[in-house]
């Protein structure tokens, strides 16, 4: 709605003030969906206030691409599988500084603005740590005003919606789309052609010069769907763009003509798989090639664009690395190098030498895993098939960079077929972390102790061959999503304290520490806590029909389910607490309710067979009336961005026990602490800065370190005697194997107490004593509630370090090289 002339009323599309909200919201709910009050959905009323904030946050990515074009601003493009970026409307609300106005409005209007944003559907596009660092990461680009792109698809699906029947993981379709997404834009006329299969030919000019024509089999094209990214408090709004497949020709109509329909939209149907779900499974031979032509897929797109973008302005092709900073996330991408080298080569005719020196100070690749089996590597025969023309220039990048090899470890065979970007042994493979290495400027872990073991164990050659390439970048969280929006009332305590400025500057809540040991203080702050804890208990009730009880220690492990994380080591010590409940050995215990959330891989067998224990768990121990006043266990289905929301804050304890030496990170770690719970934890990833950071003595230690799992390992580890030495232990295990969880049936936990007696790769045997031993003290310093709030006091006070406006700011100065560029808007209209 235009203003008319002399109505000094803002601009109904860009006002701030609370009528210019209302304004807004009837326009959209009548002109947009087509609907009044009478007949309105709420999915009518989340569809119209999600363009409303929309529509402020246009205003913004306007004159910030304006800003950025003008200042011919370097920009930072983020090359990820997924983005896990969690429910846009609160998050908008809350960096545009106009939640209240908006809680206001509704509440005038007759809304209830929390069922509102209830309603939002999670969007699909990620599924672990990765994909919400990746978010994390754009919200602070945004908040430090850095100029970025995050690249990555448009997922139909997400991986699995969650479900628990009869204990069991039941994965179905996550149709997130289903009721649109207004906070994307799409781009129709934005399109990039992606080749696959085929051949390549070659020839030489007249001048002698080498020239390859890939000739592919099939042709389909990348449409941009482009997402508005605002930062908290400033103008500046970057873009998250995600591609779309699209068939070339949608609909054969000659075939349809003769009765082949199937046929006639064949092309259609196999060009849009490609950005149909969220990570296939990649256990048969055509999900390995589904995922090879996802990754390829939105990799050739973002970089056709970076292009497309850089040559609009008569730049030259040799400044490109000035203008893009590019970051592979893990492995996923890796094949941007030698895509990039393609389209410098085949596409702009430049020489190898200046595509080589350019690609490489263009990349910058963070790895985010120690195991190898998550190191990407693809059959060279799939390369043959899917990708011809790079798998070319991959032998081409290997020889040169064999031949640097060579020169540098004169007569070293064995180094060279460890460092290989091809790989000899078995079936002939693609090394996408080697390529990614040897293409990237720059080469990151993600936590010092991950950076270390790179450093010495996974890239060791590549450390010993440029070691200046290697630096560490810790991950960080976002506090806006993860408190400001989450744990409001935490966060008005926060800023009475220490001031609103600490949501951009995480370090004014050191101004907590004085206040560690103020007994009224303390008070407040568990009185902040057993809200959350109520809230948590009465959605539980509500969602799943199982009552907890707030007073309890909540402990929570939420994280995706893999043996090296270790949710059977806590479903153990559950057990191990059970018994004693039973054998009449209560002294000392504190009632405790255990949590779990996260999603096992389909095709990953043992983690879904631990959620199934788990849930026998849980329903034995909440059936006995002899345990079940200080015992209870809840598994928490479908656990995402939306569910985090209501975890975080509720935490007492977070459990973070993974094998020493597995996890890269972590990311939970970060937030549960943020939001004052106390760890439990080995010596793994980010857990070993944090346990620093908050004090020693604030940190729940236990377990082996890295450097005695390794020891423990070489002189062969035998599980078995663990169990044999530890009655505790083997109790727990022979009531497994007893089918007390299982409705009797003796066989079906075999898999998992049988791998743990012969095999337990991840040690949890040798580590169940300590961890006993370390629940134990749990429990006595959680009797001691004065005690136990002072230390949840002091981790938040000091936790600044894990925000990801730090670890941007890192990767700013000593990687991308790119500074603020701040934009700012002329008044309302």
């Amino acid at each position: 709605m235009e203003n008319t002339p002399g109505d000094q009323r803002e601009h109904t599309r860009t006002g701030m003030s609370i009528e210019a909200l209302k304004r807004a919201f009837n326009d959209n709910l009548y002109y947009l969906q087509g609907r009044f009050y009478d007949v309105a959905t709420l999915n009518d009323h989340y569809i119209s206030a999600a363009y409303t904030v929309r529509d402020r946050l246009l205003e913004r990515w306007i004159r910030s691409a304006q800003t950025y074009k003008e200042n011919e601003s370097r920009t930072v493009c983020y090359l990820s599988a997924e983005f896990l970026v969690g429910p846009h409307l609160g998050n908008n609300l809350i960096n545009l500084g106009i939640m209240g106005k908006a809680r206001q409005a509704a509440g005038e209007m007759g809304l209830d603005l929390d069922a509102i944003l209830e309603t939002e559907e999670e969007p699909g596009l990620g599924n672990g740590g990765l994909g919400r660092l990746a978010a994390c990461y754009m919200d602070s680009l945004a908040t430090l005003q850095i100029p970025a792109i995050g690249y990555g698809i448009r997922y139909e699906f997400g991986i699995f919606r969650q479900v628990i029947q009869d204990g069991w993981q039941v994965e179905i379709t996550d149709a997130w789309l289903r009721n649109g997404n207004p906070w994307e834009l799409p781009r129709p006329k934005l399109q990039f052609p992606v080749r696959f299969g085929g051949h390549t030919e070659h020839r030489q000019d007249e001048k002698g010069v080498y020239h390859a024509e890939w000739k592919p089999d099939l042709v389909v094209h990348g449409m941009a769907y482009d997402t508005p990214i605002l930062g908290y408090g400033v103008n500046n709004v970057n873009l998250l763009r995600l591609w779309k497949a699209e068939a070339s020709e949608s609909f054969d109509f000659r075939a349809f003509n003769r009765g082949d329909y199937y046929g006639a939209v064949n092309a259609k149907v196999e060009a849009e798989n490609i950005s149909k779900i969220l990570y296939p499974n990649d256990e048969p031979a055509v999900g390995k090639e589904l995922r090879l032509k996802q990754q390829y897929f939105f990799v050739t797109c973002s970089l056709q664009d970076m292009l497309r973008l850089h040559l609009r302005y008569g730049k030259n092709l040799m400044t490109f690395h000035r203008k893009f900073a590019v970051q592979l996330n893990d492995t996923h991408p890796a094949i941007a190098v030698p895509e990039l080298m393609r389209l410098f080569l085949d596409e702009h005719g430049m020489s190898w030498d200046d595509a080589w020196y350019v690609t490489r100070k263009t990349f910058g690749y963070t790895n985010h895993t120690l195991l190898p089996e998550a190191l990407e590597v693809w059959p060279v025969w799939l390369f043959e098939k899917l990708l011809p023309r790079h798998l070319e220039i991959i032998y081409e990048i290997n020889a040169r960079f064999l031949d640097e090899v060579r020169v540098r470890f004169l007569g070293d065979e064995q180094r060279l077929a460890r460092m290989s970007i091809i790989g000899e042994d078995g079936t002939r493979s693609v090394r996408m972390a080697h390529l990614a290495c040897v293409g990237s400027h720059a080469i990151n872990g993600v936590a010092a102790l991950h950076t270390d073991l790179l450093r010495n164990t996974v890239l060791k050659d590549f450390h010993d061959l440029w070691p200046e390439r290697f630096c560490n970048k810790t991950n960080g969280v976002t506090p806006r999503r993860f408190l400001l929006l989450s744990n409001p009332r935490l966060s008005a305590l926060l800023s009475e304290v220490a001031g609103e400025e600490w949501v951009t500057d995480m370090s004014r809540l050191k101004a907590l520490e004085p206040l560690a040991g103020d007994l009224a203080f303390g008070e407040r702050w568990r009185a902040v806590k057993s809200a959350a804890k109520t809230d948590l208990a009465n959605w539980l009730k509500e969602s799943t029909g199982i009552v907890v009880d707030p007073q309890s220690l909540f402990s929570i492990q939420a994280k995706r389910f893999h043996e090296y994380k270790r949710q059977h080591l806590n479903i153990l010590n559950i057990i191990h607490l059970y018994l004693r409940i039973k054998q009449g050995d209560t002294d000392g215990l504190v009632p405790r309710t255990f949590l779990f959330g996260g999603k096992a891989a389909p095709g990953y067998f043992l983690a879904k067979l631990i959620i199934k224990l788990i849930n026998g768990v849980s329903e034995v121990v909440r059936s006995d009336p002899q345990t079940r006043e200080l015992l209870n266990v809840v598994f928490v289905p479908n656990f995402n961005v939306k569910t985090a929301h209501r975890i975080y804050p509720a935490a007492d304890l977070s459990e973070q026990i993974s094998q020493a030496g597995k996890e890269a990170s972590g990311t939970g770690n970060m937030k549960f602490a943020m939001n004052g719970a106390l760890t439990i934890g080995t010596l793994d990833g980010a857990n070993v800065e944090i346990r620093e950071a908050v004090g020693h003595d604030n940190f729940f230690l236990f377990g082996h370190t890295v450097e005695e799992v390794v020891e423990l390992q070489r002189k062969g580890y035998r599980p078995r005697d663990f169990y044999q030495e530890h009655d505790r232990l083997r109790e727990t295990i022979d009531l497994i194997d007893s089918g007390l969880f299982s409705h009797g049936d003796q066989e079906l936990f075999r898999p998992i107490t049988g791998n743990l007696l012969n095999h337990d790769p991840f040690t949890a045997l040798a580590d169940f004593p300590s961890y006993v031993q370390c629940q134990n003290r749990v429990g006595d310093t959680y009797a001691d509630p004065a005690g136990w709030t002072r230390m949840s006091i002091l981790n938040v006070a000091r936790i600044g370090k894990f925000s990801s406006d730090r670890a941007i700011r890192e990767y700013c100065e000593e990687i991308w090289k790119v500074d603020p560029q701040p934009v700012s808007i002329e008044k309302v209209r």
